[in-house]
């Protein structure tokens, strides 16, 4: 529970939450602490201020940051804005919790009893008032409602009421000198908790005392200061019960809002199906989540292990060094000296490194653990409401806190092993020069999966030496069989770390394997890489799947110089008013592969084409203009199939923003079918396709898409072909 306290703490003040409300940014504040880092602008109109406040687009619209720009880091005060001149410009504060916070100017503070809210009230907030996100620094005008326009987060008010009721449950004396006894009751009146002795000395029950109203601990100031649970009502109508759930928005709504306001024509669902379905993938993050942190702990043990070797493998260093030294002539102790302190140099080195290391990861896991422990506590809740209006944001963070677990994070940074040895041999005058040299064998070199293929009869390996090794390689000897099991002989000797073999058999399976040499010897060999050469002649790959389905992004070492990648290579646009090819970074050539792309931005009604194509297709024109690629090509009304400047199939319904353009290749059948929205437009566009066929799409900068991958196929194939093959390259 400790490590959940983090989670519960108000980012402005640092004190447990007191009547949360969520801000648009998902992020959470006290209802006080809004009152008290209000902004209030000058009172003008502009086309960002009436969007942010009175139109029904967005709430937070994020990029419409410009209009704040009065706050910003380099100004910390106020300017001359729209016509308003001579504003006094205040520094801004912060608070106990080292969050900016701007003090208001004009009109006075208010006075500090309009802090003193009876539960679930609002203060009143003065016209043109703004809020910024204490965490992510959004800014935020507020509209005639004020605060009341932000939601209250009642799951995260239960949340803190449970725990602070479970701290109270272990509350000590406060007025025991030494060793405070656990209390025993609290007087409301005097807001003191006291243990039996205490009480009778410091508390008699006569005099103006008496009159005073004495609890137990666990119902004294909690029970006092917290405000009842509520039912969470609508913002927009305040008299109402949520009772649906907008998609589009997704937040709870009331049947008012459906009624009159601006969800009228969104798509709504079921209350509580939403909130069993948001509870499932929750459940399923957290899930995934503690699977990485279990990994995190296993990883703790190995590197608290490290520091052990580290120590044992130091000693030992240590004692052949001086064993060896103390065996030459008296010279040798000067120079002993100095190698000695390398030694503690490195020791002390791969002793920070793994500290530091362990350091960070458990910091990390205090992190990760408290935002499960809170997860867990929301999950409990039995408000679909409440629920709902926090548990995108918190599958948000579980599925980022997840990523964060990474391979590389889990990996350590230090071998144990000091890759120093003295050689002792060389003659008394070469004494001074004396220093450590490498007399091991080289380690065992990593095969690059992702850069190893085939392509017709031809091999091409790439291998590297493992991250931490330090050890001195002077070559690299490859070996592959007959591509018939057969014993392995060289092929290729070497500094080189990628190396391709021709003349190879069609339609053959080959191992491969790889070792590295030094002065010290031969290492150990690789694991064995098992390769088909192509059956006819085209080419092949081996493709990383899970179960029938495959991951991939776009790929920048292929595509034209005008397009434009994000995302993690995920989304594409241009710069180019002509249209540009962009392909994946993965062929196909067996197999059933689905992958869509959803339309980010639609200007202007250009033509943007997504389909296949060969590796060297034209990257300059239109998809599908040559004979190495086959595509459809959509405007906003119609569509069309396109293979070697050839058109045909036209199929009305086009696309927008929003629009997802999907597409199937089924090497099984050597078909390529299109669909828009998940219906599939028009009939199957391509028959007898056999190859190797990487994705393709073709756009201009008036078009910005993003690519979806690891799919299943979809229902209108699988009606057509009841069992498809799985997804072998």
């Amino acid at each position: 529970m400790e490590e959940m306290e983090e989670e519960l703490k108000c980012p402005v003040c640092g004190s447990l939450f007191r009547e949360p409300i969520i801000l648009p940014c998902s992020h959470n504040i006290c209802l006080a602490c809004a009152r008290n880092i209000l902004v209030q602008t000058p009172d003008t109109e502009s086309p960002q201020s009436s969007r942010a406040s009175g139109s029904g687009v967005s709430d937070y619209d994020y990029l419409d940051l410009d209009k704040m720009s009065l706050y910003s880091e380099a100004d910390s005060g106020y300017g001359s804005y729209g016509g308003f001149a001579s504003v006094p410009t205040t520094p801004c504060q912060k608070s106990p919790n080292g969050v900016r916070v701007f003090p208001p100017t004009v009109p006075p503070p208010p006075p500090q009893h309009h802090l003193l809210l009876q539960p679930g009230s609002f203060p009143s907030i003065p016209r043109n008032s703004c809020i910024t996100c204490p965490q992510c620094h959004r800014s935020l005008n507020l509209d005639d409602r004020g605060l009341r326009g932000f939601p209250k987060n009642r799951v995260l008010e239960g949340v803190v009421d449970r725990y602070q009721q479970s701290k109270a449950a272990a509350l000590r004396c406060q007025l025991c000198e030494k060793s405070p006894k656990e209390a025993t009751v609290m007087c409301e009146q005097c807001d003191v908790f006291y243990c039996d002795p205490c009480r009778l000395r410091c508390h008699p029950p006569r005099g103006p005392l008496a009159k005073h109203h004495l609890v137990p601990p666990a119902q004294g100031r909690v029970s006092r200061r917290l405000s009842p649970r509520k039912i969470s009502t609508c913002t927009e109508h305040e008299l109402e019960n949520h009772s649906m759930y907008c998609v589009q928005c997704k937040i709870p709504v009331c049947y008012q809002c459906l009624e009159e306001g601006k969800h009228s024509s969104h798509e709504v669902k079921a209350l509580g199906a939403m909130w069993k379905l948001h509870k499932g993938q929750l459940s399923l993050a957290l899930n995934i989540l503690s699977d990485r942190a279990k990994e995190a702990k296993e990883f703790l043990v190995q590197l608290r292990n490290m520091v052990q070797q580290i120590q044992e493998n130091s000693v030992e260093l240590e004692a052949c060094l001086v064993a060896q030294c103390d065996a030459l002539i008296d010279a040798l102790n000067r120079r002993k000296a100095q190698l000695l302190s390398r030694v503690n140099k490195e020791h002390e080195h791969k002793l920070k490194v793994v500290r530091d290391q362990i350091s960070h990861c458990t910091v990390k896991l205090r992190q990760t653990t408290g935002l499960m422990e809170y997860c867990l506590e929301v999950i409990k809740e039995n408000d679909p409401s409440g629920f709902l209006q926090i548990s995108d944001a918190l599958i948000r963070r579980v599925h980022m806190t997840e990523n964060q677990w990474g391979k590389a994070t889990l990996t350590p940074r230090m071998t144990t092993d000091f890759d120093l040895t003295l050689d002792s041999g060389p003659l008394l005058q070469t004494i001074h020069q004396l220093d450590f040299v490498q007399m091991k064998v080289p380690a065992t070199p990593i095969l690059q999966l992702e850069e190893c293929c085939t392509n017709n009869n031809s091999a091409t390996l790439s291998w590297k030496q493992p991250p931490l090794s330090t050890v001195q390689v002077d070559g690299y000897i490859l070996e592959l069989d007959d591509g018939n099991g057969g014993q392995f002989r060289e092929v290729y000797v070497g500094k080189e770390t990628m190396c391709t073999v021709d003349g190879l058999h069609f339609n053959s399976t080959y191992s491969s394997r790889v070792k590295a040499f030094n002065k010290s010897g031969v290492g150990q060999y690789s694991k064995t890489l098992v390769m088909q050469t192509a059956e006819t002649g085209y080419n092949s790959c081996v493709l990383n799947t899970v179960g029938a389905v495959a991951w991939f992004t776009f790929d920048p070492s292929s595509a034209h110089p005008d397009i434009i990648f994000s995302n993690d290579n995920l989304t594409v646009t241009c710069n180019s008013y002509d249209d540009r090819v962009v392909l994946g970074n993965t062929g196909f050539s067996r197999g059933v592969h689905y992958w869509e792309l959803s339309v980010d931005r639609y200007d202007n009604h250009p033509d943007p084409a997504f389909g296949v194509a060969r590796a060297d297709v034209l990257k300059d024109v239109m998809l599908g203009k040559d004979d190495k690629a086959w595509a459809m090509y959509v405007d906003n009304n119609r569509s069309w199939f396109m293979h070697n400047n050839s058109h045909t199939n036209r199929t009305d319904g086009g696309i927008s923003k929003g629009t997802t353009v999907g597409v199937l290749l089924d090497l099984a059948h050597g078909t390529l079918t299109f669909s828009v929205n998940d219906e599939q437009q028009g009939p199957i566009a391509f028959d007898s396709m056999e190859g190797l066929f990487l994705p393709a799409i073709s756009l201009n900068r008036n078009v910005q898409v993003t690519l979806h991958t690891g799919l299943p196929i979809p229902e209108f194939h699988t009606a057509r072909n009841p069992e498809p093959p799985s997804s072998v390259c």
